[in-house]
């Protein structure tokens, strides 16, 4: 029940919005009651951080996976980072939406909790492009850390757009998003 719970909120967020989702409406939309809601989560800020923790925790898991192939360079790497981001919008495409969206809505308490986490997952990146720096893959001249923030911004806001169904593939997508990058970042 708390999956379903979790998963018809991320619906209701992103369809109403955090703020003018109530419980009831959350509960009306399952035919549970209130009281069912509350056996799981103790508010509706916990469930929306709990949205949030399992969002930001895929996606470390996942690119941890993706750095620690000692068989593939950085380009591939950075690839393979760009791909499970644009294939993520249709495995979590919601969930993106309110895990970017909704985190206004987080108390501090809270937000300590998943700032960091969506900190690492950035710094991760920009190791990678230092790595690639360092290895000739990547130019010298390059901001690692504003390289980094360009990466995110044209993958993360993907999710805005972005049709899993549509005529273009998430292959597709990522190969252009990619070579757009390495054609600005890479050796020559």
């Amino acid at each position: 029940m708390k999956e379903k719970i979790t998963e018809q909120s991320i619906r209701l967020f992103e369809k109403k919005g955090f703020s003018e989702t109530s419980i009831q409406d959350i509960v009306d939309s399952l035919g549970v009651t209130k009281g069912t809601f509350y056996y799981y989560f103790s508010s509706k800020e916990e469930l929306l951080m709990d949205i949030h923790l399992r969002y930001i925790g895929d996606m470390l898991n996942h690119q941890e996976e993706i750095l620690s192939d000692g068989s593939k360079d950085c380009k591939s790497k950075l690839y393979d980072i760009v791909y499970m981001l644009i294939t993520n919008i249709r495995k979590q495409g919601l969930s993106a939406k309110i895990f970017f969206r909704e985190m206004k809505n987080l108390n501090e308490e809270r937000l300590a909790r998943i700032i960091p986490k969506r900190d690492l997952f950035r710094l991760n990146i920009e190791k990678l492009i230092k790595e690639g720096i360092e290895k000739g893959e990547f130019r010298s001249d390059l901001n690692a850390s504003i390289v980094t923030f360009g990466v995110l911004g044209v993958a993360n806001w993907s999710y805005q757009w972005f049709n899993p169904n549509g005529s273009v593939s998430e292959e597709q997508v990522s190969e252009i998003f990619v070579d757009m990058i390495l054609k600005g970042i890479e050796q020559r």
